[in-house]
């Protein structure tokens, strides 16, 4: 199982649309991804490791798949509509990491 994680990086006076993303964005990114996607999921960023410190990243999106081969045959053919989408909800670019996901203990 592997998890594409989109990370985006709290700066200072940038933009990002709750509603639209969690409303609009994720819903059509479900949809084009298809039964390929095995499960999403939304964290809001609420605070950093320190008390009284900001958090790292304002949102973060989790979503998994099978395998790098799986993701890649269900995005590759809706990635400009993805990506094209982005700036309707926010002005922070984010930060794509594919990990393959560990069971423990």
């Amino acid at each position: 199982m592997i998890r594409v994680n989109v990370l985006y990086p709290r700066k200072g006076d940038a933009r990002f649309d709750w509603a639209y993303y969690t409303g609009t964005h994720i819903p059509m990114v479900g949809r084009k991804l298809g039964a390929a996607l095995r499960s999403v999921s939304v964290e809001q960023s609420v605070a950093g490791g320190s008390p009284g410190s900001p958090p790292a990243f304002v949102a973060m999106a989790h979503l998994s798949f099978e395998s790098v081969p799986a993701f890649q045959a269900a995005f590759t053919p809706h990635a400009a509509e993805i990506m094209g989408d982005i700036p309707n909800y926010t002005s922070i670019e984010p930060i794509i990491q594919i990990s393959e996901v560990k069971v423990g203990p």
